[in-house]
Protein backbone atom coordinates (compact mmCIF):
# COMPACT_ATOMS: atom_id res chain seq x y z
CA UNK A 1 0.00 0.00 0.00
CA UNK A 2 1.45 3.35 -1.00
CA UNK A 3 1.13 6.32 1.30
CA UNK A 4 -1.25 9.21 0.72
CA UNK A 5 -0.05 12.44 -0.84
CA UNK A 6 0.40 15.44 1.42
CA UNK A 7 0.00 19.04 0.33
CA UNK A 8 3.77 19.47 0.43
CA UNK A 9 4.51 16.43 -1.75
CA UNK A 10 7.67 17.69 -3.43
CA UNK A 11 7.98 14.60 -5.63
CA UNK A 12 4.48 14.70 -7.08
CA UNK A 13 5.71 15.60 -10.59
CA UNK A 14 8.18 12.71 -10.84
CA UNK A 15 7.08 9.90 -8.52
CA UNK A 16 4.83 6.92 -9.35
CA UNK A 17 1.14 7.35 -8.67
CA UNK A 18 -0.12 6.52 -5.19
CA UNK A 19 -3.05 4.21 -4.53
CA UNK A 20 -5.66 6.93 -4.02
CA UNK A 21 -4.68 8.55 -7.35
CA UNK A 22 -5.08 5.37 -9.40
CA UNK A 23 -8.89 5.45 -10.02
CA UNK A 24 -8.82 9.01 -11.40
CA UNK A 25 -5.83 8.22 -13.65
CA UNK A 26 -7.50 5.08 -14.97
CA UNK A 27 -10.72 6.98 -15.65
CA UNK A 28 -8.71 9.52 -17.64
CA UNK A 29 -6.97 6.77 -19.59
CA UNK A 30 -10.28 5.02 -20.36
CA UNK A 31 -11.36 8.15 -22.25
CA UNK A 32 -8.03 9.02 -23.87
CA UNK A 33 -8.59 8.90 -27.63
CA UNK A 34 -4.89 8.42 -28.43
CA UNK A 35 -4.63 5.41 -26.12
CA UNK A 36 -7.87 3.95 -27.44
CA UNK A 37 -6.64 4.40 -31.01
CA UNK A 38 -3.26 2.83 -30.22
CA UNK A 39 -4.89 -0.18 -28.52
CA UNK A 40 -7.38 -0.62 -31.36
CA UNK A 41 -4.56 -0.64 -33.91
CA UNK A 42 -2.47 -3.00 -31.79
CA UNK A 43 -5.20 -5.48 -30.75
CA UNK A 44 -7.39 -5.47 -33.87
CA UNK A 45 -5.39 -3.98 -36.77
CA UNK A 46 -7.57 -5.36 -39.61
CA UNK A 47 -10.87 -4.68 -37.86
CA UNK A 48 -9.72 -1.18 -36.96
CA UNK A 49 -8.89 -0.48 -40.60
CA UNK A 50 -12.41 -1.26 -41.85
CA UNK A 51 -14.67 -0.38 -38.91
CA UNK A 52 -12.61 1.87 -36.59
CA UNK A 53 -15.65 3.30 -34.76
CA UNK A 54 -16.84 -0.12 -33.61
CA UNK A 55 -13.31 -1.25 -32.74
CA UNK A 56 -12.69 1.79 -30.57
CA UNK A 57 -16.06 1.35 -28.89
CA UNK A 58 -15.04 -2.19 -27.91
CA UNK A 59 -11.69 -0.96 -26.56
CA UNK A 60 -13.38 1.85 -24.61
CA UNK A 61 -15.83 -0.64 -23.08
CA UNK A 62 -12.97 -2.91 -22.06
CA UNK A 63 -11.06 -0.05 -20.46
CA UNK A 64 -14.10 1.16 -18.51
CA UNK A 65 -14.70 -2.38 -17.25
CA UNK A 66 -11.03 -2.65 -16.25
CA UNK A 67 -11.17 0.62 -14.31
CA UNK A 68 -13.96 -0.66 -12.05
CA UNK A 69 -11.84 -3.62 -10.93
CA UNK A 70 -8.67 -1.73 -9.98
CA UNK A 71 -8.26 0.15 -6.70
CA UNK A 72 -4.52 0.71 -6.35
CA UNK A 73 -1.00 0.13 -7.58
CA UNK A 74 -0.89 -3.46 -6.36
CA UNK A 75 -4.02 -4.25 -8.39
CA UNK A 76 -2.38 -2.74 -11.48
CA UNK A 77 0.75 -4.85 -11.04
CA UNK A 78 -1.21 -8.03 -10.30
CA UNK A 79 -3.17 -7.59 -13.53
CA UNK A 80 0.00 -6.75 -15.45
CA UNK A 81 1.64 -9.96 -14.23
CA UNK A 82 -0.56 -12.20 -16.37
CA UNK A 83 0.09 -10.02 -19.43
CA UNK A 84 3.85 -10.06 -18.76
CA UNK A 85 3.80 -13.82 -18.36
CA UNK A 86 2.01 -14.25 -21.72
CA UNK A 87 4.44 -11.84 -23.37
CA UNK A 88 7.42 -13.78 -22.02
CA UNK A 89 5.91 -17.06 -23.17
CA UNK A 90 5.32 -15.79 -26.71
CA UNK A 91 8.46 -13.66 -27.25
CA UNK A 92 11.20 -15.61 -25.46
CA UNK A 93 12.50 -19.14 -25.60
CA UNK A 94 13.29 -18.91 -21.90
CA UNK A 95 13.80 -16.47 -19.05
CA UNK A 96 16.38 -17.49 -16.46
CA UNK A 97 17.75 -15.58 -13.49
CA UNK A 98 20.27 -16.09 -10.72
CA UNK A 99 21.59 -14.43 -7.58
CA UNK A 100 18.38 -13.63 -5.71
CA UNK A 101 19.01 -16.39 -3.20
CA UNK A 102 21.95 -14.29 -1.96
CA UNK A 103 19.76 -11.21 -1.35
CA UNK A 104 17.35 -10.35 1.48
CA UNK A 105 13.69 -9.83 0.46
CA UNK A 106 13.26 -7.48 3.43
CA UNK A 107 16.14 -5.24 2.36
CA UNK A 108 15.80 -2.43 -0.20
CA UNK A 109 18.51 -2.23 -2.86
CA UNK A 110 19.57 0.04 -5.68
CA UNK A 111 19.66 -2.28 -8.67
CA UNK A 112 22.06 -0.77 -11.23
CA UNK A 113 21.95 -2.67 -14.51
CA UNK A 114 23.20 -2.52 -18.05
CA UNK A 115 20.59 -1.22 -20.47
CA UNK A 116 19.56 -2.85 -23.74
CA UNK A 117 15.77 -2.44 -23.93
CA UNK A 118 13.60 0.52 -22.88
CA UNK A 119 10.78 -1.44 -21.23
CA UNK A 120 11.86 -5.06 -20.98
CA UNK A 121 15.04 -4.55 -18.92
CA UNK A 122 13.19 -3.39 -15.77
CA UNK A 123 10.27 -5.69 -16.60
CA UNK A 124 12.50 -8.78 -16.53
CA UNK A 125 14.14 -7.57 -13.31
CA UNK A 126 10.81 -6.96 -11.59
CA UNK A 127 9.28 -10.20 -12.86
CA UNK A 128 12.25 -12.15 -11.49
CA UNK A 129 11.88 -10.35 -8.15
CA UNK A 130 8.15 -11.15 -8.12
CA UNK A 131 8.72 -14.85 -8.80
CA UNK A 132 11.07 -15.08 -5.81
CA UNK A 133 8.77 -13.21 -3.43
CA UNK A 134 10.66 -9.90 -3.44
CA UNK A 135 8.80 -6.58 -3.58
CA UNK A 136 9.09 -5.09 -7.06
CA UNK A 137 11.37 -2.11 -7.56
CA UNK A 138 10.51 1.45 -8.56
CA UNK A 139 11.71 2.12 -12.10
CA UNK A 140 13.62 5.13 -13.45
CA UNK A 141 12.57 6.34 -16.91
CA UNK A 142 13.62 9.40 -18.91
CA UNK A 143 11.03 12.04 -19.78
CA UNK A 144 12.07 11.71 -23.44
CA UNK A 145 9.90 8.58 -23.50
CA UNK A 146 6.79 10.45 -22.40
CA UNK A 147 5.80 11.91 -25.76
CA UNK A 148 2.14 11.38 -24.87
CA UNK A 149 0.48 11.87 -21.49
CA UNK A 150 -1.11 8.42 -21.64
CA UNK A 151 2.34 6.83 -21.91
CA UNK A 152 3.49 8.67 -18.79
CA UNK A 153 0.28 7.71 -16.99
CA UNK A 154 0.70 4.03 -17.87
CA UNK A 155 4.32 4.01 -16.72
CA UNK A 156 3.65 5.85 -13.45
CA UNK A 157 0.83 3.42 -12.64
CA UNK A 158 3.51 0.72 -12.74
CA UNK A 159 5.94 2.17 -10.17
CA UNK A 160 7.86 4.30 -12.66
CA UNK A 161 9.39 7.63 -11.64
CA UNK A 162 10.54 10.28 -14.08
CA UNK A 163 14.08 11.43 -14.83
CA UNK A 164 13.93 14.98 -16.22
CA UNK A 165 16.40 14.95 -19.13
CA UNK A 166 14.85 17.67 -21.29
CA UNK A 167 15.75 20.60 -19.00
CA UNK A 168 18.32 22.89 -20.64
CA UNK A 169 18.75 25.56 -17.95
CA UNK A 170 21.82 24.61 -15.90
CA UNK A 171 20.42 25.72 -12.53
CA UNK A 172 17.06 24.06 -13.11
CA UNK A 173 18.75 20.88 -14.25
CA UNK A 174 20.87 20.72 -11.09
CA UNK A 175 17.76 21.25 -8.96
CA UNK A 176 15.95 18.46 -10.82
CA UNK A 177 18.90 16.07 -10.43
CA UNK A 178 19.13 16.83 -6.72
CA UNK A 179 15.41 16.14 -6.29
CA UNK A 180 15.75 12.90 -8.25
CA UNK A 181 18.72 11.81 -6.14
CA UNK A 182 16.90 12.63 -2.93
CA UNK A 183 13.86 10.66 -4.09
CA UNK A 184 16.03 7.61 -4.78
CA UNK A 185 17.78 7.84 -1.39
CA UNK A 186 14.51 8.32 0.50
CA UNK A 187 12.91 5.42 -1.37
CA UNK A 188 15.69 3.08 -0.26
CA UNK A 189 15.49 4.43 3.31
CA UNK A 190 11.72 3.73 3.15
CA UNK A 191 12.45 0.09 2.17
CA UNK A 192 11.56 0.53 -1.52
CA UNK A 193 14.07 -0.85 -4.01
CA UNK A 194 15.03 1.11 -7.12
CA UNK A 195 15.99 0.02 -10.64
CA UNK A 196 18.14 2.40 -12.66
CA UNK A 197 20.25 1.98 -15.79
CA UNK A 198 23.99 2.51 -15.36
CA UNK A 199 24.02 5.11 -18.14
CA UNK A 200 21.62 7.42 -19.95
CA UNK A 201 20.12 5.63 -22.93
CA UNK A 202 20.55 2.08 -24.17
CA UNK A 203 23.96 0.58 -24.94
CA UNK A 204 23.11 0.25 -28.63
CA UNK A 205 26.67 -0.78 -29.58
CA UNK A 206 26.78 -3.62 -27.06
CA UNK A 207 29.38 -1.82 -24.92
CA UNK A 208 28.17 -1.75 -21.32
CA UNK A 209 29.96 1.11 -19.57
CA UNK A 210 28.73 2.82 -16.43
CA UNK A 211 28.52 6.59 -16.68
CA UNK A 212 30.21 8.23 -13.68
CA UNK A 213 27.74 11.14 -14.06
CA UNK A 214 24.95 8.79 -12.96
CA UNK A 215 26.91 7.96 -9.81
CA UNK A 216 27.60 11.63 -9.10
CA UNK A 217 23.88 12.30 -9.39
CA UNK A 218 23.18 9.60 -6.82
CA UNK A 219 25.31 11.45 -4.27
CA UNK A 220 23.47 14.78 -4.65
CA UNK A 221 20.48 13.76 -2.55
CA UNK A 222 22.39 12.29 0.36
CA UNK A 223 22.39 14.02 3.73
CA UNK A 224 24.67 17.09 3.93
CA UNK A 225 26.93 15.35 6.42
CA UNK A 226 27.59 12.54 3.91
CA UNK A 227 30.50 14.28 2.21
CA UNK A 228 32.34 11.07 1.39
CA UNK A 229 31.47 9.83 -2.11
CA UNK A 230 32.38 6.27 -1.14
CA UNK A 231 30.10 6.41 1.91
CA UNK A 232 27.28 7.80 -0.24
CA UNK A 233 27.62 4.81 -2.58
CA UNK A 234 27.72 2.42 0.37
CA UNK A 235 24.50 3.92 1.79
CA UNK A 236 22.64 3.08 -1.41
CA UNK A 237 23.19 -0.69 -1.08
CA UNK A 238 24.09 -1.09 -4.76
CA UNK A 239 23.43 -4.44 -6.45
CA UNK A 240 24.87 -4.75 -10.00
CA UNK A 241 22.59 -6.52 -12.48
CA UNK A 242 23.46 -7.92 -15.92
CA UNK A 243 20.70 -8.54 -18.47
CA UNK A 244 21.49 -10.37 -21.70
CA UNK A 245 19.34 -11.18 -24.73
CA UNK A 246 20.03 -13.90 -27.28
CA UNK A 247 18.22 -11.82 -29.91
CA UNK A 248 17.66 -8.05 -29.90
CA UNK A 249 14.35 -7.19 -31.63
CA UNK A 250 15.58 -3.62 -32.16
CA UNK A 251 19.00 -4.57 -33.56
CA UNK A 252 18.37 -3.26 -37.10
CA UNK A 253 16.97 0.04 -35.79
CA UNK A 254 20.00 0.47 -33.54
CA UNK A 255 22.40 -0.45 -36.37
CA UNK A 256 20.83 2.19 -38.63
CA UNK A 257 21.12 4.87 -35.93
CA UNK A 258 24.74 4.00 -35.20
CA UNK A 259 25.67 3.96 -38.90
CA UNK A 260 24.10 7.36 -39.53
CA UNK A 261 25.79 8.80 -36.45
CA UNK A 262 29.17 7.38 -37.57
CA UNK A 263 28.76 8.91 -41.03
CA UNK A 264 27.33 12.32 -40.11
CA UNK A 265 28.20 12.79 -36.43
CA UNK A 266 24.53 13.12 -35.46
CA UNK A 267 21.22 11.28 -35.56
CA UNK A 268 17.78 12.86 -35.24
CA UNK A 269 15.05 10.46 -34.20
CA UNK A 270 11.86 10.52 -36.23
CA UNK A 271 8.59 11.35 -34.43
CA UNK A 272 7.34 8.27 -32.60
CA UNK A 273 10.61 6.37 -32.99
CA UNK A 274 10.98 5.72 -29.24
CA UNK A 275 7.41 4.41 -29.15
CA UNK A 276 8.14 2.06 -32.06
CA UNK A 277 11.26 0.85 -30.22
CA UNK A 278 9.16 0.20 -27.12
CA UNK A 279 6.58 -1.85 -29.04
CA UNK A 280 9.24 -3.75 -31.01
CA UNK A 281 11.19 -4.50 -27.85
CA UNK A 282 8.09 -5.85 -26.11
CA UNK A 283 6.61 -7.87 -28.97
CA UNK A 284 9.77 -8.98 -30.83
CA UNK A 285 11.52 -12.34 -30.49
CA UNK A 286 14.20 -12.20 -27.78
CA UNK A 287 15.23 -15.85 -27.71
CA UNK A 288 16.86 -16.75 -24.40
CA UNK A 289 17.02 -14.00 -21.76
CA UNK A 290 19.14 -14.13 -18.62
CA UNK A 291 19.08 -11.80 -15.61
CA UNK A 292 22.01 -12.08 -13.20
CA UNK A 293 21.81 -10.31 -9.83
CA UNK A 294 25.13 -9.69 -8.15
CA UNK A 295 25.83 -9.40 -4.45
CA UNK A 296 25.65 -5.97 -2.81
CA UNK A 297 28.88 -4.10 -3.51
CA UNK A 298 31.46 -4.21 -0.74
CA UNK A 299 34.15 -2.25 -2.61
CA UNK A 300 33.90 1.54 -2.88
CA UNK A 301 36.02 4.42 -4.09
CA UNK A 302 36.09 8.18 -3.55
CA UNK A 303 36.64 8.58 -7.29
CA UNK A 304 33.49 8.34 -9.43
CA UNK A 305 35.43 6.98 -12.41
CA UNK A 306 36.92 4.19 -10.33
CA UNK A 307 33.50 3.51 -8.83
CA UNK A 308 32.07 3.16 -12.34
CA UNK A 309 34.77 0.60 -13.15
CA UNK A 310 33.90 -1.39 -10.03
CA UNK A 311 30.31 -1.63 -11.23
CA UNK A 312 31.41 -2.43 -14.80
CA UNK A 313 33.58 -5.28 -13.61
CA UNK A 314 30.69 -6.79 -11.66
CA UNK A 315 28.26 -6.46 -14.59
CA UNK A 316 30.66 -8.02 -17.08
CA UNK A 317 31.45 -10.91 -14.76
CA UNK A 318 27.72 -11.55 -14.35
CA UNK A 319 26.87 -11.15 -18.05
CA UNK A 320 25.85 -14.40 -19.77
CA UNK A 321 27.06 -14.63 -23.36
CA UNK A 322 24.78 -16.25 -25.94
CA UNK A 323 25.58 -18.21 -29.08
CA UNK A 324 24.61 -15.16 -31.16
CA UNK A 325 27.39 -13.17 -29.50
CA UNK A 326 30.01 -15.75 -30.45
CA UNK A 327 28.59 -16.10 -33.97
CA UNK A 328 28.81 -12.35 -34.61
CA UNK A 329 32.33 -12.17 -33.19
CA UNK A 330 33.51 -14.95 -35.50
CA UNK A 331 31.79 -13.43 -38.53
CA UNK A 332 33.47 -10.07 -37.90
CA UNK A 333 36.96 -11.53 -37.94
CA UNK A 334 36.28 -14.03 -40.73
CA UNK A 335 36.68 -17.07 -38.49
CA UNK A 336 35.26 -20.41 -39.61
CA UNK A 337 31.79 -20.85 -38.18
CA UNK A 338 31.13 -24.55 -38.64
CA UNK A 339 31.40 -25.22 -34.90
CA UNK A 340 28.81 -22.58 -34.07
CA UNK A 341 25.21 -23.21 -33.29
CA UNK A 342 23.57 -23.28 -36.73
CA UNK A 343 20.42 -21.49 -35.52
CA UNK A 344 22.43 -18.62 -34.05
CA UNK A 345 24.43 -18.18 -37.24
CA UNK A 346 21.28 -18.29 -39.36
CA UNK A 347 19.60 -15.71 -37.13
CA UNK A 348 22.51 -13.28 -37.35
CA UNK A 349 22.71 -13.67 -41.11
CA UNK A 350 18.95 -13.14 -41.46
CA UNK A 351 19.21 -9.89 -39.48
CA UNK A 352 21.84 -8.64 -41.91
CA UNK A 353 19.47 -8.93 -44.86
CA UNK A 354 18.37 -5.58 -46.25
CA UNK A 355 21.09 -3.59 -44.45
CA UNK A 356 23.82 -1.62 -46.17
CA UNK A 357 27.45 -2.44 -45.40
CA UNK A 358 27.83 0.19 -42.65
CA UNK A 359 24.69 -1.05 -40.91
CA UNK A 360 25.81 -4.69 -41.24
CA UNK A 361 29.09 -3.88 -39.50
CA UNK A 362 27.28 -2.05 -36.71
CA UNK A 363 24.84 -4.92 -36.15
CA UNK A 364 27.63 -7.49 -36.00
CA UNK A 365 29.60 -5.30 -33.58
CA UNK A 366 26.67 -4.84 -31.17
CA UNK A 367 26.36 -8.63 -30.82
CA UNK A 368 30.13 -9.21 -30.79
CA UNK A 369 31.28 -6.54 -28.34
CA UNK A 370 30.05 -8.37 -25.20
CA UNK A 371 32.44 -11.21 -26.07
CA UNK A 372 35.44 -8.87 -26.10
CA UNK A 373 34.23 -6.94 -23.08
CA UNK A 374 34.11 -10.11 -21.02
CA UNK A 375 37.58 -11.02 -22.26
CA UNK A 376 38.82 -7.51 -21.40
CA UNK A 377 38.09 -8.04 -17.72
CA UNK A 378 39.82 -11.40 -17.80
CA UNK A 379 42.95 -10.13 -19.58
CA UNK A 380 42.88 -6.39 -18.61
CA UNK A 381 43.26 -5.54 -22.33
CA UNK A 382 40.92 -2.89 -23.72
CA UNK A 383 39.55 -4.11 -27.06
CA UNK A 384 36.27 -3.50 -28.87
CA UNK A 385 34.87 -4.19 -32.27
CA UNK A 386 34.79 -0.79 -33.96
CA UNK A 387 32.94 -1.06 -37.28
CA UNK A 388 34.76 0.21 -40.35
CA UNK A 389 32.54 2.58 -42.28
CA UNK A 390 32.96 0.99 -45.69
CA UNK A 391 29.89 2.75 -47.10
CA UNK A 392 31.31 6.24 -46.63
Amino acid sequence: MTKAVSSDDIYKDIRPYHDHEVPAVLKRLANDQRLIGALAQFKFPRLNRFIPTLTRRVIRGYLNGYVKKVNGVDDVQIRLTSYIQRTIETTTESLTYEGLSELDPKQAYLFISNHRDIVMDPTFVNYSLHLEGFPTARIAAGDNLLSEQYIGDLMRLNKTFIVRRSISNRREKMAALTKLSRYISESINDSCSIWIAHREGRSKDGLDKTDSAVLKMLQLGQRPETKSFALAMQNLKIVPVAISYQYDPCDAMKAHELAVKAQTGDYQKAPGEDTRSIVKGIMGNKGRVHVAFGQPLDEFSEDSGEMALIIDKAIHQLYRLHDTNYAAADLLVGKECEALNADALAHIQSRLQGLDEAERQQLLAMYANPVLQKQNWETAAEKTFIPTNRAS
